[in-house]
């Protein structure tokens, strides 16, 4: 585990690209709500890359790769990613990095969270780090590039400088990201050309359409601040003023002259936020560059004046959820100007409410005049039902389970708990023990930190299902480190030996039919499920023993169809509340607040009558969405019982 050599402090240089002739590794990336580029896994990598060279100007479906990701697209056109159930979009990039690199070798750096999962680095950060891990380099200072973290690789521990709080790291090998050779291809703008023939009218194809338009319209309107080209300029009639921000964006350029036709009417848009390079522009006014015109009606000539202000702080830097504040000016609306009513928001007609949604955000930002419905509010609770109403589940016992204080906490021997489930190799293979990072061939690296009589730093062992082969010693330090409740969970593959149990508080959870249906299921009524876990204090098994933890938002209420698929995942719910993995202690992702009861990995629909948040019906994918994530935390439908 010695590392010879001196330390590492990181200089700051950016990434460039490489030049045209050589070859190098494509990472897609997507920018997170705080602004970080976040790396798609090298198989969705190399599942946009195939698409991509079938058709650059074409839409990428994540969930063809990867289950998980199932809700969202990538319009390869305008560079984003848009989540079908929300509308929530945000940009996405193609990076390029050195075929000698962590991801040209597969190699993925992670640090251990709160909930005992592993995130990876950003891939800058992991390419920083894996080049001073090759360099021998004992640590690495991670200062310079706007994180006060030090990494010891001597530990393969991560140390915060302010509040010297440690965490794991390790590095694990995967699948290499795809290698290209050849020139960079240009950046491509939308709309790229008049459109021809009549558009696609399938439902797909129409969100689709929609995401690209939109997605362009929000971009171009935070881009730039646009004025009034007539106004106390009557020779100006017709134009428009516009100051271009500097082009520091990572996607395609989305902008093109748009707007209503010639007349005196007077169209002042302003947009709020970002440092803007001054370069005036005069753009002719026309509806012939949206491909969308079919559904917008053109502005013919007419007299008014209408502004839309769109508000926001450079919110490029922030682009989770484009938040949007439109105003309208209080004059009449001009004859032969339609006033187009934005009403399906809340999900009730047979057009999507994020397509909706987004048409509305399009038109206002081509100058049209768009009718707003007042913004829905979530449905999270059904009408009010007497306790005679609730009825049993059908095939389930009781209404009630509860969790004590020593729930499932029961002490395990560490060397039976690693034998139970590895054998012993007599020929070892030279590869990296992927804990400890030694070669296999060689002894584990906790030897002198870990001594246990019955194991040898020398012994290798294969785990029963998956067969990866780590130390036996290192097998046991990885279990000492986690909850010692009898099961192992493999750090490559993440199956799971033994039965996995958490570290949710105390509490209770109660299930029951009602006789209401939810959005989806007009034949079923619902089970509603109530998780009640008051605010205590934190036990050794949690982030800071000793510590108050709150308990936000309890009682909270889910739901699920009382139909037989969502009887299998009650029951596995009931399962996951006995293992303690429906909750857990740590940082609220919403929130931001530390030492809280969170969300375990494990989905839940909390709002009722609608989907505005998300969390809601109707969700077609909902329920087997929910099995593979209790499947992933080892509660499968081979537990259940007949």
């Amino acid at each position: 585990m010695a590392r010879p050599g001196s330390g590492l402090l990181v200089p700051v240089n950016g990434l460039g690209y490489p030049p045209q002739n050589l070859a190098r590794v494509v990472v897609w990336e997507w920018l997170n709500e705080h602004g970080r580029w976040r790396p798609y896994s090298a198989a969705v990598c190399h599942h946009i890359e195939n698409v991509l060279k079938g058709d650059a100007r074409g839409t990428v479906v994540l969930g063809q790769v990867d289950a998980q990701l199932s809700p969202y697209i990538i319009d390869l056109q305008s560079m984003h990613q848009f989540r079908q159930d929300t509308g929530t979009m945000r940009p996405v990039q193609r990076n390029f990095y050195e075929p000698s690199s962590a991801p040209g070798k597969g190699v993925v750096w992670e640090w251990e969270n709160d909930n005992g999962s592993w995130t990876p680095y950003d891939m800058e950060i992991c390419v920083t780090i894996q080049n001073a891990y090759e360099k021998q380099h004992p640590w690495l200072d991670l200062t310079s590039l706007g994180f006060c973290y030090l990494i010891d690789f001597n530990s393969m521990s991560q140390t915060n400088r302010q509040s010297q709080r440690k965490r794991r790291l390790r590095r694990r090998m995967d699948l290499a990201y795809p290698l290209i050779m050849g020139s960079i291809p240009k950046s491509q703008s939308w709309p790229v050309g008049a459109s021809s023939g009549q558009p696609c009218s399938c439902q797909q194809c129409i969100l689709v359409n929609s995401t690209r338009a939109a997605s362009n319209a929000i971009l171009a309107s935070q881009r730039r601040k646009l004025y009034g080209g007539a106004t106390g300029n009557p020779g100006a009639t017709g134009t428009l003023t516009v100051v271009r921000q500097s082009n520091t964006f990572a996607g395609t350029s989305l902008w093109s002259p748009t707007s209503a036709s010639s007349g005196t009417n007077n169209n002042n848009i302003s947009v709020g936020g970002g440092q803007a390079k001054a370069e005036q522009v005069q753009l002719p006014l026309s509806t012939a560059n949206f491909p969308c015109s079919p559904v917008m009606p053109s502005l013919s000539s007419a007299h008014g004046h209408h502004a839309l202000t769109i508000n926001g702080q450079n919110n490029l830097n922030r682009p989770g959820t484009q938040r949007i504040s439109m105003g309208t000016a209080r004059g009449a609306i001009p004859p032969g100007v339609p006033a187009l009513p934005v009403k399906n928001l809340t999900g009730s007609g047979p057009v999507h409410p994020a397509l909706a949604g987004m048409t509305g955000i399009l038109m206002c930002a081509a100058g049209l005049p768009v009718c707003l419905t007042r913004a829905p509010k979530p449905i999270l609770h059904p009408p009010p039902i007497n306790k005679s109403d609730m009825k049993p589940v059908p095939g389930i016992n009781g209404m009630r389970r509860k969790t004590k204080k020593k729930h499932l906490r029961r002490g395990k021997n560490p060397e039976d708990v690693v034998r139970r489930y590895t054998e012993k190799i007599k020929v070892v293979p030279d590869e990296d023990c992927t804990i400890c990072m030694e070669r296999l061939v060689m002894s584990s690296g906790y030897e002198g930190v870990l001594q246990h009589k019955g194991i040898k730093p020398e012994l290798v062992g294969k785990l029963g299902k998956c067969g990866h082969m780590y130390h036996l010693l290192c097998l046991v330090a990885m279990y000492n480190n986690g909850n010692k409740d009898g099961s192992l969970q493999c750090p490559t593959c993440k199956t799971i030996y033994g039965e996995k149990t958490g570290t949710q508080p105390p509490g209770k959870m109660e299930y029951h039919v009602i006789p209401h249906c939810l959005p989806g299921y007009p034949d079923s009524k619902t089970i509603r499920i109530v998780y009640d876990i008051p605010a205590g204090i934190q036990t050794n098994e949690h982030p800071n023993p000793g510590k108050k933890f709150s308990a936000r938002g309890f009682p909270r209420h889910c739901y699920l169809p009382d139909n037989e698929k969502g009887r299998k995942v009650l029951k596995l719910l009931i399962m996951a509340w006995d293992r303690r993995l429906i909750f857990t202690i740590g940082t609220s992702s919403t929130t931001g607040e530390s030492d809280t009861v969170v969300w375990n990995e494990i989905h839940h629909k909390t709002e009722f009558g609608s989907n505005l948040t998300g969390h809601g019906y109707p969700d077609p994918n909902y329920l087997d969405n929910v099995l593979t994530e209790l499947s992933a935390q080892g509660v499968g439908e081979d537990n259940l019982k007949d």
